[in-house]
């Protein structure tokens, strides 16, 4: 004989426990999705309108933790890129510089993104070597007149320990199939070889900084060559030495941005994900896990209960 169907009354409460959960399970998530978008600095996207997305370059440059990193920061872009209500992007950068291959990555990413959109950058307390490097990605910069920026050049440093180890009485022997394999030791002398090594690579990454200036602000290469020695400058400085369009801070770069984009109205700013976003993109996740297994296991027993019986060595832009 086969099994009989669940009462109406059994098949009623089963409705109501799945509406229940269900509700809770989307009130919680569209809180949490609030929440979110509030720590982004982002309201939900429940209506259109023109944006102006904020890229914080902040810190050292590919220098290990806590340092700026080319791969968030692409990915970043890569979004702004992506959002059509997006006119324009203002990229804030107060740092050093740092590693050569970090920078230049992130320059290449904004001059992508600069295809597209409007780009303009503001400067804030520093933003040398390296960091200007980056900014030579934005069709505008926009500086405080007491920014340190400047260094156009690259840095290389190679401590010897050759003569600590030898107080403590420790031999280092090493083994290389290429001579200039460990040039640069800090367990041996420099040779001459080894500068003359480490000079040229300094030399042909310092050309590659110069031709990204020239080419970034529309210099000749000889006129950014005559301040390219490593010399930090103000912002009023640099702005006379052609690195440099307009006098202002973060604010002025936004309005300067709205203008270029052609921006009517007020925009609104998007700014990049912190740390307490990336904590609620994790605990939203978990926590809907948690409440799926919960409206599963419900259902499940009430299934049951309701159906019983049924089947079923490092170079560097960074300034000094």
């Amino acid at each position: 004989m086969p099994p009989q169907p669940p009462p109406r009354r059994d098949r009623a409460a089963l409705a109501v426990v799945l509406f229940v959960f269900g509700g809770l399970f989307l009130v919680f998530f569209a809180f949490l999705w609030l929440a979110y978008g509030a720590v982004k600095g982002e309201s939900p996207r429940l209506a259109s309108g023109p944006r102006i997305g904020v890229v914080d370059v902040k810190g050292p440059i590919g220098m290990g933790r806590g340092s700026v990193e080319a791969e968030p920061v692409l990915k970043l872009l890569k979004r702004y890129s992506d959002d059509t209500d997006m006119k324009a992007v203002v990229v804030r950068i107060d740092s050093p510089g740092g590693a050569v291959g970090t920078s230049q990555e992130i320059l290449d990413g904004l001059r992508r993104l600069a295809e597209d959109k409007v780009v303009v950058c503001a400067m804030g307390n520093t933003a040398a070597s390296g960091g200007l490097l980056i900014a030579m990605g934005c069709d505008r910069i926009v500086a405080e007149p007491g920014t340190i920026t400047g260094s156009i050049g690259v840095i290389s440093v190679f401590p010897n320990v050759r003569g600590l180890l030898h107080k403590i009485d420790v031999d280092v022997n090493t083994v290389t199939a290429g001579k200039l394999k460990d040039a640069g030791s800090p367990f041996r002398d420099f040779s001459a070889s080894d500068r003359a090594y480490w000079q040229d690579l300094a030399d042909r990454i310092h050309r590659q900084f110069i031709r990204a200036v020239a080419e970034g602000r529309d210099l000749p290469v000889e006129q950014v060559e005559r301040f390219a020695d490593g010399r930090v400058v103000t912002g009023e400085q640099a702005m006379e030495l052609g690195l440099v369009d307009e006098m202002g801070g973060f604010q002025d770069a936004v309005d300067l941005a709205k203008e270029l984009a052609e921006i009517r109205g007020e925009p609104r700013l998007v700014y990049p994900p912190d740390e307490r976003a990336r904590f609620l993109e994790e605990l939203l996740g978990g926590v809907a896990q948690k409440v799926a297994q919960t409206v599963a296991e419900s259902v499940r027993t009430e299934m049951q209960r309701t159906a019983a019986g049924a089947e079923g060595p490092g170079v560097y832009f960074l300034a000094r």
